[in-house]
Parts: structure tokens; sequence; C-alpha cells
């Protein structure tokens, strides 16, 4: 290949046509090499796009880059089945070019410049977005409307251009316009209507072949490549999944433990700083252990990116340490051979300011005067360790593992679950002395030895009986019923632990205050670093609530003795719900009147975005209002107990079981708590925002006709209870006000469509929640 720099061409020689026309197939991917710096938008550097089987197919006189369907195959066909297979489905041309010049040879030569300039990794789709890109983290509504790429201020960099034995690298320049580019775009770009993102393109030689791929095993989980086979015999599936996994070969296949070939190698960002980049290798470096017990010597290691190399450079496995203006996911990445599953490369990026988020959260548990201590409660250390768990678990994606969110019910048994701090109690104040596990977990390496050993059938359904396994369709939302499915959660009872953080979080607020700032720090900052403790529990309490009408179940195989599924036990069920009510009580929500001055000091200085999106709504400019914040913690348990999934399984278990928890029952000690202590303003604000949900779910259109029916009738009850109900002064006025409201049906209607009433809760996960109570998900249906 050459390059003509004064005429940006980048100059490739293709071999001689084969007979069907193509020329050369290879692997493509995509990749950012400079971020938007959005965290919602998911535009980081290192950010990789779709893995393509690319061929240069000869046309008459021109070229087409075609991505072909390798999914759709006859893998046991003679080649005539294999292309009848192929003509059945689908391929994209995604781009026609010209013949520069034919070689004695047969040789083509053709310009590849203008490709690399076109939005494969989809850019303009990312820009435009209305949800989440990446698929990890809740729906959020973030963006601009009508970006598209300007040809006339894009173009590849000759310069760029890097040519190895097995792999092409180069950059394009590539710009997008909007006249509507959106608040986030707005808030980091210097010329919000056009965006200027930095594309890598890779083409890589199809791997050699050797690699045998492995069927995916349900039980134990991972990621995997769809093979849709038609040669397979009749009564045999067509439709299989191949794991994906790196090739790993011993030296000596047959010995128990032996080294390897070329063993998987991550490179850590020299960007990274200390003591980040310590932390990083340490945590990253678990994966070694797993490997070796897995009977792989010197299979996995963890270095620094040589001094000059290109992470994005397609033989690099990497790890990559990004900034952004908000904090947000980190996540693995793969290219993988879409014929096989092979691995050929992983990515990972990571954002630095999760690190920063939880040095706020462990300064509100145990004070400012622990940074940078050393101790046991240092935040900075604690975070450190949190870091380390983070690149392991990122870096597991990229082997080729799945999220466990039942890890932390068997005692930290895998780095792929989300972990939160473990936070103790010692002499009545928080300690951080065991916040995060070090090492990797036995899960782990049980799923090392299923993905990369030679595992027989006994040893896998072994390992499968003996750990729990949940993956993201059973655990990421709020309403699953996999009683184990908890994302940051911990300990093997969640309502247990439930408690326990309840009475961790009141002996944090007891002692939360100055002590949380640093000398000089503004006290504004104490409104921001209370949210995050005020709201300690609510991802325990999402946890412990899966009991109710929950159901333990396994990604059963015919034959292990784990196929039927069976629902929590009732008294389980019934302790977890009173668990929650727990949270709902007015004492779990009052802010201490002490704290209100200290919470209302003002903020000077420009807007920083980060801080606005992490307090509660205030009464007007600075001053604190407390019954935002206790009606933001009633509305998170409100709206897990009430969602209508969970109830509609509370219908279906007491039907086949009399002593079951009911929707009737539930719903009753649910108002009875409520509607308990509604002496003061507190109390009344707990009350309007259940009964309010309640309302709410009733008009919900996937809320069955069952529950529809159970809360209108409970409603009613109130309502009328509330007519009745002797009190005087703010509690009269408010219980025959409500009363009003919910008697009469065009009022409730109202009552359940008012929204505007609704506080906003800080986001908790990276990047935000999604408000499943939104105005349009009760006036259209639910997908």
């Amino acid at each position: 290949m050459r390059t003509e720099a004064a005429k940006g061409r980048i100059l490739v020689t293709l071999p001689a046509p084969a007979q069907d026309g193509v020329s050369l197939r290879l692997l493509y991917s995509t990749a950012l090499k400079t971020g938007l710096g959005s965290a919602p938008l998911g535009l980081d550097r290192g950010r990789i796009g779709n893995t393509q089987l690319l061929a240069f197919r000869r046309i008459g006189g021109k070229i087409a880059v075609q991505f072909e369907n390798p999914r759709f195959r006859a893998s046991a066909g003679d080649a005539a089945q294999q292309s009848a297979v192929a003509s059945d489905f689908g391929i994209s041309t995604v781009w026609l070019t010209d013949i520069a010049e034919t070689l004695p040879d047969g040789r083509l030569v053709i310009d590849i410049a203008p490709f690399l300039a076109l939005d494969t990794l989809g850019i303009a789709a990312s820009l435009n977005q209305e949800s989440d890109v990446l698929g990890v983290g809740p729906a959020t509504a973030i963006a601009g409307q009508g970006f598209r790429l300007d040809d006339k201020l894009s173009l590849a960099d000759p310069a760029t251009v890097r040519l190895f034995p097995d792999n092409l690298e180069v950059d394009a320049i590539q710009t997008f316009v909007s006249d509507k580019p959106g608040a986030e775009i707005e808030n980091i770009v210097p010329e919000p209507r056009k965006v200027t993102l930095t594309v890598h393109h890779s083409f890589v030689r199809l791997p050699e072949p050797g690699f045998v791929p492995r069927p995916f095993d349900p039980r134990l989980g991972g990621f995997a490549t769809q093979a849709v086979d038609f040669s397979a015999p009749l009564g045999a599936p067509v439709v299989s999944d191949l794991a994906n996994r790196f090739r790993l070969e011993k030296l000596d296949p047959t010995a128990p433990r032996s080294r390897v070939k070329k063993p998987i190698i991550f490179y850590l960002d020299r960007n990274t700083p200390e003591p980040i980049r310590s932390a990083l290798l340490e945590g990253i470096g678990w994966w070694s252990d797993a490997f070796d017990q897995a009977g792989f010597i010197d299979a996995f290691r963890v270095e620094m990116l040589p001094e000059g190399a290109d992470p994005l450079d397609a033989r690099y496995n990497m790890v990559n340490w990004v900034d952004r203006a908000t904090r947000g996911w980190a996540y693995g990445q793969q290219i993988v051979d879409p014929r096989t599953g092979e691995i050929v490369k992983g990515m990972v990026v990571l954002g630095s300011l999760r690190a920063r988020q939880d040095i706020q959260i462990f300064q509100a548990l145990v004070g400012a005067a622990e940074l940078n201590s050393g101790g046991p409660n240092d935040p900075v250390k604690v975070a450190l360790d949190r870091l380390a768990q983070l690149g392991a678990h990122e870096v597991g994606h990229t082997l080729g593992f799945a999220h466990n969110f039942a890890a932390s019910t068997q005692d930290r048994a895998s780095v792929m679950d989300y972990p939160p701090p473990r936070i103790g109690l010692a002499d009545g104040k928080p300690d951080l002395s065991d916040a995060y596990a070090k090492g990797i977990g036995i899960w782990d390496v049980a799923t090392v030895r299923w993905l990369y050993a030679d595992t027989d059938e006994r040893e896998t359904a072994e390992a499968a009986a003996r750990y729990r396994f949940v993956q993201d369709d059973n655990a990421r939302a709020a309403d699953t019923s996999q009683v184990w499915g908890g994302l940051w959660d911990d300990g093997v009872d969640p309502t247990a632990e439930l408690n326990r953080l309840m009475a961790v979080r009141a002996a944090a607020l007891s002692r939360f205050g100055l002590d949380a700032l640093s000398p000089g720090e503004p006290v504004a900052n104490l409104r921001r670093r209370f949210v995050p403790l005020w709201l300690l529990h609510r991802y325990q309490l999402v946890a412990a609530a899966k009991a109710i009408g929950g159901v333990e179940f396994a990604y059963a195989v015919k034959g292990d003795g784990r196929e039927a599924a069976a629902p929590v036990a009732p008294a389980q069920q019934r302790a977890a719900l009173e668990a929650a009510l727990a949270t709902l009580r007015p004492e779990a929500l009052r802010v201490s009147p002490a704290l209100v001055p200290l919470l209302s000091a003002a903020q000077n200085g420009n807007t920083d975005r980060q801080y606005e999106t992490e307090i509660f709504a205030t009464a007007g400019g600075p001053v604190f209002d407390p019954l935002v914040a206790a009606d933001a913690a009633a509305q998170l348990t409100a709206q897990t107990l009430l969602a209508p999934r969970r109830l509609a399984r509370l219908v279906v278990q007491s039907q086949g079981d009399a002593s079951a928890l009911g929707v009737g029952e539930m719903l009753d000690r649910l108002t009875a708590t409520v509607l308990a202590s509604t002496g003061d303003d507190l109390g009344r604000r707990i009350a309007y925002r259940t009964l309010a949900t309640m309302a709410q779910v009733a008009r919900r259109p996937d809320a069955t006709p069952e529950v529809a029916a159970a809360i209108d009738q409970k409603l009613t009850d109130v309502g009328a209870a509330l007519a009745k109900r002797k009190a005087s002064g703010a509690e009269r006025a408010w219980a025959l006000s409500l009363s009003r409201r919910l008697l009469d049906p065009a009022q409730r209607d109202q009552l359940a469509a008012s929204l505007p009433r609704m506080v906003t809760v800080p986001p908790g996960d990276p990047i935000g929640e999604d408000d499943w109570m939104d105005l349009s998900s009760l006036l259209a249906p639910v997908e």
C-alpha cells in the first residue's frame, strides 16, 4: 500500500479476485480515538463498534465493500449448500469505488480514504439517541436532534496509516452537524453545532484455522456468537450459541497443568495516573490466579502499554482510562470473529469520575479527616480498592464472562457482580475496613475452567449446582422475579442486610455534619455528600424486595435436577415486606433539624453540571427542604413495592397457595404503615406519595386487571376512612382533601397523572435512573 498525503489518498493493493469476485476477506472494526466526554451518550475514547466480516468484491469495473452475514451457515454442507445458504440471507454493501489500477498479475489498487470517512461506527445515531446506547445502563432521554455526518468536514488522515503483518490501522476525522445539539453537547463542545471525533479503523487478517468453538452453556453464562446452521441434522437445533473466548492453547494439551503457546496479555493505558495505575494493575492481575487454578501456567498478564504503541492497534488488548464531564459506566468490549466466537481483542473503558464519586460517599460516611490517612477508613484507599475490583470486573467481560448478580449472596463469589461497599459499625461508627474483597472469586475460577479448560459435563453440572448465577435479564430491573438477582447489594440474606444497613445509615446520619468537609471546603458541598448517605439503602431495598413475589430458578438443562422454579417461602416474603415497610416509617425519613441550616449553605461560582445532578431540589435558592429528601426515599420504596409485575406475581402465587402473601395483604400492610403516622407534615408526605403511587400503578397499562381492581378498591376504602378520620388542623384538611381526590374518579385520575409533584431522585447508578413512572408510561402501552 502507499499514501498520497497531498491528494488525501490511501491506496491499498488487493489480491486478484476469486471466481466469486471476492478479492479479500478481513475482520473490520472501528473505535473512537477521541471521545466526546459525555457519559450518557457513551462516545468515549476507546469505544468500539460492531465487528464485521468485510469482503472486497469486484463487480464489473468497481470494488464493493460488503459486510457479509456469517451467522447463517451450513457448516457441514458442501460448497454448493454453503453458497445456497449465503444467498438466502441479506448482506450489506456499504461502499462502492472505482478501481484505480489493475496490476499485471491481476491485483487491484483502490483508494479507501473515502470509505474511512463514512459513519460506520454509528456516531450520528449516538448523538441523536434517546436511550442508553451501550446497553449497560437505564434508558435516559438526553440527546440532540438531527445530527448528520458532514462529508465536507470529514476525511481520512494518510499520516496515521500503520501497516503490520496481520492488521492495517488508520484514522479518520468525522464531523457531525445539527442545528439542535441539545444541552448535553452544549455543556461540552465549543461549537456544539459541529461535533468532530477521530475514528480509528482496524482491518485484521482472519484468524488462522485451528480455533475450536465451544458451545455456549446457559448454566454458567458468558457472551456468545449466534450460529444459525441449516446443515444441522433433523431433530437437532438449527440455532445455537458459540461462547466468545480467546484462543488459549496449552503447550502440552494432555497435561493437567501446562504453559501456553500464547498468553493473554492486557495493557494499561499510559495515561492512567498513580496511585490508580497500581490499583488497576493489581486488580486486573487477579485473573492470572484464576487461569493458574484452571491449569494454565502464566497464561494471563497485565502490563503497561509499551511507549509509542497505539492503544487502538488490534494487536493490543487494552484498558483505557478516560475522562468525562460527568460520572458514567465502565464497560468491557470485544472484537470477535463472527464465524467462530474467537475473541481477537479486548477493549475496556474506565471513567475517572467514578472513583471521585466513591470518595464522596466514603467521606460522608467516615469524615474528611480520614482522607489520605492511609488507614482502613481512608476514602482514597477504599476507592483504590474499588478500582482494583472494577478493573478485574471489566477485563472479565472482555475475557468472555457475563455478570453474576447472585455472587454477593455467596460471600463475594465473583468480581463479576456489582459490589457496594461493605460498611460495618465499630463503636457505633461506620467502618470501611472490609469495604471491598481482594482477589478473584470462586465463581470466576469455575467459569475460567468451563470456558478455557477441557471440563467434562459432570464438572460443569457440579459447578452450576454449587454456585448461584443470575445474569442481567433476571436482575437489572427493580421488579425482576429472581430472589437472588440484586445489583449493588450484599449479604447472604438480602432482607437481613437491609435491616442491618438501615442501622448503619442511622448511625452515619447521626454523625453527619461539617466533619464530612475538608478545611476550607465550601459548606455547600454538604448537600451533595448528604444524598448518597441518605439513600444508602436504595439498592439493598430493591434486593430485599425481590423476595416479594419472588421465585428461585436456575438456567437449567434437562436432567440436572434444577428444572423447576420455586416461589419464595411465604414467611420469607413477609419478612422482606416488613423490612421494606420500615424504610417508609417517619423515624427512618426524618432529617435532623440541626442539619437543615448546614445543608442550606449557598453556593457561588460557575455551575458544576455534576454537582447539580447529585443534589435534591431545594425550597428555593440554597434552602434545603427535608420533605423533598423524605419524598425521594419514600418514592423509591413505593415504586419498588408497587411494581406491576411484582404485584402480578403475588396474584399468581396466591392462586396456588392459600398461605402465600397476596396483593390484598400487601396493600393492607402498606397503607396501614403509612397512615399510622400522619400527625405531622412528614408522615402526611409519606402517605401522600404512597397513595399517589398506588393510583398511578392502577392506571398503568401493564397492571393486570386483578392488580388494578385490588388497588382501586383499596384506594376507595382509604378514601372512605379518611373522610371519617377524627383529626384537626392541618391533618384534618389533608385527610379531607385527599379523601375527595380518592373517592372521585376524575380527581383520582388527576392524582395519578400529577407527575409534576413527584420529586427528582438523584442518580445512584453511574449514569442515572430510568423513571418507570413517567407520564408516557401511564398513557401508552409499556414495551
